[in-house]
């Protein structure tokens, strides 16, 4: 094994556990992978859970071979904002902290997206500890707050952390994007192209073949085997459309063939839900999070997934729970930006439909004609299976990862 191969790893990243957000279980995955093929992984993270803010998780342990350092801070929870930038501030703390103890020369420190601008504050310790960067951007902040409406923050603050947040871009060795639309926005910010690296995430806990409709466990329990399910797998939250869903349902109510099927949470869930309840719609059916274990039988429930994006997020986000219907074998109806990341992909792979924003009849049509062909929902099925072999696979992400990782110098 290399001197490269037993570099230390630290990952830093607020939420850590293996059955948590598709994040967290992403960084699980690799982290695991990675102390399996002889790196010294570290992750740094909080002592909380992404659904539990008062979780009682050890301060330090050994999990799959990773040293997990969870730190201290106050505990409010995403419920409220305030409560939310409390934690944060709390976290920053308590990592430079721990950062300027663990970090040594030479050693990689991997930045995630969560809390914000976590790189900023990596950055400035890596630099101090002679160590070198890595940025892993699931999403790009501040402007995926200030798109959402949901920026806090005063103009010329605001302004100032962008310039703090591309200062910790450049300096990084490599900044792993999602997409081509993310590395486009960061050229834009000035990022050069040779520390951008295109690695896609994964499909967690994918199954080596995917399961029939008819198989599905979760299917049977509810009494739908002989519906079509539109399915919705995941975080509803702000990124997201959502009233235009409602609006097919609605369309759709008098349909004895089609049910939706929305599993997760988020804001627009909520909204939906008060949506659906106030027509007291027959054909909706909510359920909450499914665990790791279960995830692939209640994706296996649907007959085809919808997946959205506000078109004004192209660039800053990539939907993660595109890639699970990939593993799913189902087809991808997304909502969004027709010229975006996934609209691209989903048209030139054949996996699925795509729909422009506030398109309500085309949706509706879409999810007629899938109704009516099972051979088209089998034919784009396949398609999804194919094109998460050759591009979104687990194990080939993780491969380009290593190599990555393998590649750096101090």
């Amino acid at each position: 094994m290399s001197e490269a191969a037993r570099a230390k790893i630290v990952f830093v990243n607020r939420y850590f556990h293996p059955d948590e957000s598709a994040t967290s279980q992403l960084l699980s995955e690799l982290a695991f992978e990675l102390a399996a093929v002889g790196f010294d992984v570290h992750v740094v993270c909080s002592r909380q859970l992404y659904a539990n803010a008062a979780a009682a998780l050890a301060a330090h342990e050994i999990v799959c071979g990773v040293a997990v350092h969870r730190l201290g801070g106050t505990r409010f929870g995403r419920r409220h904002w305030v409560g939310r930038a409390l934690d944060y501030l709390s976290f920053y703390g308590f990592c430079a902290v721990a950062l300027g103890r663990i970090l040594e020369r030479g050693d990689v420190a991997v930045a995630k997206t969560d809390p914000p601008l976590i790189s900023v504050l990596v950055a400035a310790i890596a630099r101090r500890r002679r160590a070198l960067l890595v940025n892993w951007l699931q999403d790009v902040f501040p402007e995926v707050a200030s798109e959402l409406g949901a920026n806090p923050l005063p103009g010329a603050l605001d302004r100032v952390l962008c310039r703090w947040r591309d200062a910790s871009l450049r300096s990084a060795r490599v900044n792993v994007v999602l997409g081509h639309r993310m590395r486009e926005y960061l050229q834009s910010r000035g990022v050069a192209t040779e520390r951008i690296r295109i690695i896609e995430n994964w499909a967690v806990g994918q199954a080596s073949e995917p399961t029939r409709v008819e198989d599905s466990r979760l299917r049977r329990r509810l009494g739908l085997q002989a519906k079509f399910i539109v399915g919705y797998s995941g975080n509803l939250g702000r990124a997201h459309e959502y009233r235009i869903f409602f609006e097919a349902a609605l369309a759709l109510a008098a349909d004895p063939k089609v049910e939706f099927l929305f599993v997760g949470g988020g804001t627009h869930r909520e909204a939906l839900e008060h949506l659906v309840r106030g027509r007291d719609l027959p054909n909706v059916r909510f359920l909450p999070y499914q665990s790791l274990d279960e995830l692939p039988d209640s994706l296996a429930a649907a007959n085809a997934h919808l997946v959205s994006l506000r078109p004004a997020l192209e660039g800053l986000i990539v939907p993660s729970k595109f890639y699970g219907i990939l593993a799913a074998g189902r087809p991808v109806v997304f909502v969004g930006d027709v010229d975006g990341e996934l609209g691209c992909v989903i048209r030139e792979s054949g996996c699925g439909v795509v729909i422009p924003s506030g398109a309500t009849g085309e949706l509706v049509a879409a999810i007629e004609r899938l109704r009516d062909d099972p051979r088209l929902c089998e034919s784009m099925g396949r398609a999804a299976r194919a094109l998460l072999g050759a591009r979104f696979d687990a194990a080939h992400a993780r491969a380009r990862w290593i190599t990555l990782l393998e590649s750096l110098r101090p």
